[in-house]
């Protein structure tokens, strides 16, 4: 299986678990969806956000009005969170009678977001709508990034669990706070819209707020199958996905949104978002509304051409709104559609917010970093504590972190291939085992003269792209009569994948709910246990027995792989690490190469130091460039009463047992 089988197969498999066992039935549905929705929006990165009653009012500064003859535009910014600008433009129709209904106006990815898209909150105030467009993080005046793991090498987003669809959503909802404080709007007739990013940040604040009363997503749907079977995946950028610890699909946001009105629109020969995919998405979220009584409530609007507005979508959204917002049926052929004449276009300059620059203390630009608290090192003062602390990390990494983890594993399957023996008296030989489903993956192992059995194995995790041999080199240096095992997890040996992939996969593989460090992660505990089944490691023979320690070996970035996986193994004797990094909090390469330290959410539970410390009594033999963040774990050691259990060693080979 190549890693593209995988990532395709279990995309597929959590597309077609979207909804399972909760679709067709009202009564379950209701019981389920408030946990559902928790984890929406935990995933978004908004887990504790506060009711619209506990928020505090939007602050909101007006630096401009542009009055025409059937409405005025007011130019202004509102904080969503403390130094979270957003620019905006309000079109408030004139001579309104009592409050109105409002439309927020999710803007897409354009340069100068709120003026190309200006004719469409145009028309909802001439039609009696007032309307908010509302500019994202990344393109319009306030600058800030979705491209990070897209483009800037960002990839420790994903280990804080940080997705800009979350700052999104965030700023749509206080959007419509701010729609909801106004005077002229009334706060019971609310509606979001927009196209492309737009289309999917609909999708996103629809789900999180329920004050959302008719939702219109146009070219923003498509289901995680074809993101990563058809590779659109690569022509979206960060904020299109959440951070998926619970395995989510496009259907499942949209069932929070569900019996409210929701039109989605798309084109049928959109490059990003296939048609096929969305008429899934429309297929999956139509047994739920069947059964919660709103059949009519969910529509599907597919308009001929590219990734793009068509009149008929547009027309059909201001008749959808028209509809659920204001009680009036007025069908498409009649409700008008943009006029988009030059002529009546305002400037770039009519409709700037910042006239004399952003205000002070702006954080857009920041606010991937502000946002993030690094994790405390647990407080542990006796051996009690550590335990508890160990329990309480393991327990959250693997419902944050490795929930991908195959619930039901195949087995092991361990082979032995194939025997050999050296003219030095040592033997060995190379073996096989299964780690999930489709993945057959090798290792070596070698045992010394005389080995009976019961010295140590120590098991050495091959590194992407390494040497021929270089691995067997690293543990050769280890003077000790142990068994040595090298094993290949994904993207190593047998499985490698070129490094031209590596971007694609850490990409892809986040929106499935995993990491290529954390299938490494799943593939070492799997070597492991398939090691300790090999007959030699008991001193052979057939009879398969569990050898009295193990160890693990690893460099560079096998190294946080190597932790975790002793971690969660709990029976690990020794590590040896040669130069483990840091931190997972660090970024990587724009083009996706090299090191792949990231794992879901990892920095909201834990670091690889902390990872380290936790270990305790393992002995840790660090290799070469120990970082100082490893301070915390030798003092805890110290602290726990083995100092000498962690060692800073310049040269494997003057390493000793005891």
């Amino acid at each position: 299986m190549t890693i593209r089988d995988y990532l395709t197969r279990e995309a597929r498999r959590i597309t077609g678990g979207a909804l399972t066992g909760v679709a067709g039935d009202a009564d379950t549905w209701s019981r389920a969806r408030p946990e559902r929705l928790r984890q929406y929006r935990e995933m978004m990165g908004a887990a504790e956000l506060p009711s619209p009653e506990q928020r505090p009012p939007v602050s909101v500064t007006v630096t401009g009005v542009v009055e025409r003859t059937d409405y005025r535009i007011e130019k202004l910014y509102y904080e969503s969170l403390p130094g979270l600008f957003v620019t905006a433009n309000l079109f408030v129709p004139r001579n309104l009678a009592a409050p109105a209904p409002a439309v927020l106006y999710a803007c897409g990815h354009a340069e100068n977001q709120k003026v190309h898209y200006q004719a469409h909150p145009r028309r909802f105030a001439e039609l009696g709508f007032v309307c908010l467009i509302v500019e994202t993080v990344q393109l319009g005046e306030a600058r800030g990034y979705h491209h990070g793991c897209y483009s800037e090498g960002w990839f420790h987003w994903y280990s804080r669990g940080y997705s800009p669809a979350g700052i999104e959503m965030l700023n749509g909802v206080r959007g419509l706070d701010l729609l909801a404080q106004r005077a002229e709007v009334d706060p019971t007739r609310l509606g979001v819209t927009g196209i492309s990013g737009g289309g999917t940040a609909s999708w996103w604040v629809a789900a999180a707020d329920e004050r959302v009363r008719a939702a219109a997503p146009v070219c923003g749907t498509a289901t995680l199958a074809s993101h990563v079977g058809d590779r659109t995946v690569d022509h979206h950028c960060d904020c299109m996905w959440w951070i998926n610890t619970y395995l989510w699909d496009m259907a499942d946001v949209g069932a929070l949104i569900a019996p409210r009105p929701l039109m989605i629109a798309s084109s049928d020969r959109d490059a990003m978002n296939t048609i096929a995919s969305i008429r899934e998405v429309h297929r999956g979220l139509a047994p739920l509304y069947e059964a919660l009584g709103a059949p009519d409530n969910l529509r599907l609007v597919e308009t001929p051409g590219p990734h793009a507005y068509h009149e008929i979508s547009r027309t059909a959204i201001f008749s959808w709104f028209t509809r659920h917002l204001m009680g009036r049926d007025v069908p498409p052929s009649e409700v008008g559609d943009i006029d988009d004449s030059p002529q009546k276009q305002e400037s770039a300059e009519t409709l700037r917010v910042y006239v004399d620059g952003p205000p002070d203390g702006n954080r857009t630009p920041t606010i991937h970093d502000d946002l993030h608290a690094p994790p405390a090192p647990p407080a542990v003062s006796d051996l009690e504590g550590l335990a508890r602390a160990r329990r309480d990390v393991v327990h959250a990494l693997r419902a944050r972190t490795f929930r991908a983890f195959p619930a039901d594993p195949p087995p092991l399957d361990v082979a032995v291939e194939y025997e050999f023996a050296h003219r030095s008296g040592a033997s060995g030989c190379r073996f096989a085992f299964t780690s999930e489903a489709g993945w057959r993956l090798h290792g070596q192992l070698v045992a010394g003269r005389g080995a009976d059995g019961r010295a140590p194995v120590v098991v050495g995790l091959r590194a992407p792209g390494e040497a021929h041999e270089a691995s067997d080199a690293f543990l050769g240096q280890i003077k000790a009569p142990w068994a040595r095992a090298v094993v290949e997890p994904r993207g190593t040996g047998d499985t490698a994948w070129g490094p031209e992939l590596q971007w694609h996969v850490r990409r892809a593989a986040a929106w499935t709910g995993r990491t290529v460090a954390g299938m490494r992660v799943w593939d070492t505990l799997r070597a492991l246990e398939a090691v300790r089944r090999l007959p030699a490691v008991d001193g052979g023979g057939a009879r398969v027995a569990i050898a009295a320690r193990v160890a693990i070996a690893a460099r560079g970035e096998m190294a946080a792989v190597a932790l975790y996986a002793a971690l969660l193994d709990g029976r690990i004797d020794t590590l040896f690490l040669d130069s483990p990094p840091a931190s997972q909090d660090a970024p990587g390469a724009p083009d996706g190469r090299g090191p792949a330290l990231e794992m879901l959410n990892s920095l909201h539970i834990t670091d690889l130091p902390q990872v380290a410390g936790l270990l305790f009594p393992a002995r840790l033999v660090v290799i070469g460039d120990c970082p100082a963040s490893y301070g915390w774990a030798e003092a805890l050691y110290a602290a726990l009463g083995e100092p000498a259990a962690f060692q800073r060693i310049d040269d494997l080979a003057r390493w000793r047992p005891e």
